[in-house]
């Protein structure tokens, strides 16, 4: 786990679920830190920090550049 960087913070799961799909398909390795525990209490997802995308260090800038395409000008997706 100390290998892993957080990139990205959100509060809900919905908000990341094409995003999912695209780390998928591009090999990256990740997870989504409390994840499981706001699926469960949704409402706890303030208490918690949110839910935290920790992707590896080898794979951070493949990552960024994921992220990026979402709020680019040509995208018309946007990472809530």
């Amino acid at each position: 786990m100390k290998d892993f960087v957080t990139l990205a913070t959100f509060i809900y799961p919905h908000e990341y679920a094409v995003l999912r799909l695209l780390l998928d398909k591009g090999n990256i390795q990740y997870f989504f830190q409390n994840e499981t525990m706001v699926g469960v209490f949704p409402f706890y997802s303030n208490a918690l920090g949110g839910i935290h995308l920790k992707v590896h260090r080898e794979d951070i800038a493949e990552a960024k550049e994921i992220l990026e395409s979402f709020n680019g000008k040509s995208s018309s997706l946007r990472i809530v």
